[in-house]
């Protein structure tokens, strides 16, 4: 049975997910520092961190919708969504070791989102009431836990770090691969699950009424820039900056300047006021508050957008719709670029590959048709969820 409300929430969700494709594939091309200086670029403020994270809240979001929505699935058919799930997660996680075989200095996503969503099952279930408060324990705890771990993970893994994207040869040293999934990489599973609860809640909300869409705006907008003045606060006034410029990578780095740009690769010990920044994958609690609730503004943008015009944002939604074979295409496409001399021109590169990505996702639609990667994913997980379901009647 279709609904009217369907098809439009769904290209506001596509569409948000094409920001968030559209923002990483900025952060991996364009500067993220002002060329002979330490200054933030335009790209580095407004997408590093943010368009990551966006995708990972979109993906909660899509957890969400695929177990009810608003009416979670129980008893045997959740276990057919957990069965799906898990053979998506699977395929998706494959991927991401396939690419980190391709030469690229592009910290790539797709293993870790695989991981995540295995992480998600036991919480597919839940109703929103009870999501909202498992979301809101992580965004606390989940930080104060890594800050813990992380260096007892690294003294404890052997090498110390993958110095790369997962490979299938890191299996082979899997104290090392786990510490840096969960504590010490990129994109470090134990605080990232926050993002997916937070989609989760958002996906479990009737977000076909505009009261919804307008709450989810207000309480995202609230959460993001209430979490950047309090950190401001704290490492102002609070003397929590003074405190990190004494440790030891606060006098070896640029802090002040990295904290607009990110803290990936900086090592966070030492000193309990890292957990009071709000810098880009700095993993911490305003962190991810912040980046959680800017992403649900612009999602909950994207559903007033196309509320009353489903195509209205039609460049974003329709390659937002094959995301996972419009990024994958895009690491293959920047492995290519780097070995060029000369460099292409960032500028150029980065719109040639957006109205590609653009043209493809239209032509997709147009044909009625999915991108390849997502036909195999969908494909495969849904074939399980159905077998699944088959079993249990």
């Amino acid at each position: 049975m279709h609904t009217t409300s369907a098809p439009r929430r769904l290209t506001g969700i596509d569409a948000a997910r094409g920001v968030a494709l559209f923002g990483m594939m900025s952060t991996h091309i364009l500067p993220l520092y002002t060329p002979g200086t330490t200054e933030a670029t335009w790209t580095a403020l407004l997408f590093s961190g943010r368009a990551s994270g966006l995708f990972a809240v979109v993906a909660g979001i899509g957890l969400a919708l695929l177990t009810g929505g608003r009416a979670p699935h129980r008893d045997r058919a959740l276990s057919a969504d957990r069965t799906g799930i898990v053979v998506r997660a699977v395929i998706i996680a494959l991927i991401g070791l396939v690419l980190g075989g391709v030469e690229t200095n592009i910290a790539i996503i797709l293993f870790h989102y695989g991981v995540l969503f295995l992480l998600a099952l036991p919480f597919t279930g839940l109703p929103v009431r009870a999501l909202a408060a498992w979301a809101a324990g992580w965004l606390l705890v989940a930080p104060v836990a890594a800050y813990v771990l992380r260096p007892i993970a690294s003294e404890s893994a052997d090498p110390p770090t993958l110095g790369g994207n997962p490979l299938f040869e890191h299996f082979l040293v899997p104290q090392t691969l786990a510490a840096d999934i969960f504590l010490t990489g990129y994109y470090p599973v134990l605080q990232w699950l926050g993002f997916i609860l937070v989609g989760m809640v958002i996906g479990r909300l009737d977000l076909a009424r505009l009261g919804v869409q307008l709450g989810v705006l207000a309480a995202g907008m609230v959460a993001a820039v209430g979490a950047k003045l309090l950190s401001a606060q704290l490492l102002g006034p609070g003397g929590g900056l003074v405190a990190l410029l004494e440790t030891p990578d606060g006098r070896r780095y640029p802090l002040e300047a990295m904290l607009d740009v990110g803290l990936a690769g900086v090592d966070q010990s030492g000193s309990w006021w890292w957990l009071a920044v709000s810098a880009p994958h700095s993993g911490s609690t305003l962190d991810l508050v912040h980046v959680a609730g800017s992403a649900a503004a612009v999602v909950a943008v994207c559903l007033l957008l196309t509320r009353r015009f489903p195509q209205a944002l039609l460049p974003l939604s329709a390659p937002g719709a094959m995301t996972l074979t419009l990024y994958s295409l895009h690491i293959c496409v920047m492995s290519w670029a780097d070995q060029l001399l000369p460099l292409p021109d960032p500028m150029q590169l980065f719109w040639l590959q957006v109205v590609a990505a653009v043209a493809i996702g239209i032509l997709f639609q147009r044909v009625r048709s999915r991108g390849p990667l997502e036909l195999l994913a969908s494909g495969a997980a849904n074939a399980a969820r159905e077998g699944r379901a088959e079993a249990r009647h």
